[in-house]
């Protein structure tokens, strides 16, 4: 399937090869996992055609990339991904990444299972791409599999699904680490008023900085331009209406900044994998009140 099929007309798909190392750990093998609401983790080492499409994730999924490189599909786009890279997506959001033709791929990558009233591990403040020590997840999850494969001591087996957890949570929620204060302020204002028409001129004005300077932290510690992050903050919104209220298209589309329902449907799709009304199907919540 090429890869713009994948967006237009996603299914799930799982494609090996067979010169591919995998570990996987599952929660039904492994309950303890299940604690921090982890599905499952694991390391792979792979070459092409391997490819994963995961259509409507229950969950929050990160993953890190050791050696070599593939693509991913990051914020309805795909992306290579080379070794000191950590990407992440968030629930219910389309997403795959697959081998590249001419090199092997090596990464670890944990997923999770978040039902909608859940807090998901990846939210609208998560990085989509970091630049990072990727070889401490690395260490974290080859040391779970060591224990794991020997003695499975309970004690220990519990020590690594700590770090591992406590890494991901680390890399996800950038605000409780490695602090900007004014890129902090700066989107806890925007997610207030998504409605409004903000520009990257009124974004970068709003924390007393030039345009350039703004982008460029953006893409450090975000992985996404400034317009590129409201848009994703405004899906994630977008999201959370489509599950919360009976609304139609056109008051949500209002609600997070789109003066047409059709401009804000296509954006959807481009972002979620699939079109508002679909999502609403598959992902309605009871509503305050009702049972």
């Amino acid at each position: 399937m090429a890869t713009t099929e994948i967006q237009s007309h996603p299914t799930e798909t799982t494609i090996d090869s067979p010169r591919d190392k995998r570990w996987e750990l599952n929660a039904t093998d492994l309950p303890a996992l299940a604690a921090h609401r982890i599905a499952r983790l694991g390391l792979h080492d792979v070459a092409a055609p391997y490819r994963r499409v995961r259509v409507h994730p229950t969950g929050s999924f990160l993953m890190a990339c050791f050696d070599g490189q593939g693509r991913v599909l990051l914020d309805g786009r795909w992306q290579i991904i080379r070794a000191g890279t950590v990407c992440m997506a968030p629930p219910r959001v389309l997403n795959a990444f697959a081998a590249v033709s001419t090199h092997r791929w090596a990464f670890g990558w944990v997923r999770y299972d978040e039902p909608s009233p859940v807090t998901p591990v990846v939210g609208a403040a998560s990085p989509v791409r970091l630049r990072t020590d990727a070889a401490v997840l690395r260490r974290i999850l080859e040391g779970l599999r060591a224990e794991w494969d020997g003695a499975r001591d309970p004690r220990a087996l519990h020590h690594w699904i700590e770090l591992a957890h406590g890494s991901v949570r680390r890399l996800a929620q950038p605000w409780q680490g490695r602090t900007n204060a004014k890129l902090q302020q700066l989107w806890a204002i925007v997610g207030a008023a998504l409605a409004e028409n903000w520009s990257l001129e009124q974004l970068a004005a709003r924390r007393h900085m030039s345009k350039e300077n703004l982008r460029r932290v953006c893409l450090r510690e975000l992985g996404r331009s400034p317009m590129q992050h409201l848009t994703y903050m405004r899906m994630q919104r977008a999201q959370e209406l489509l599950e919360t209220s009976d609304d139609k298209l056109e008051v949500i589309a209002g609600a997070v900044g789109y003066d047409s329902a059709l401009v804000f449907s296509r954006a959807f799709k481009r972002w979620v994998g699939c079109n508002p009304s679909e999502y609403r199907g598959q992902n309605v919540r009871p509503l305050a009140g009702k049972r």
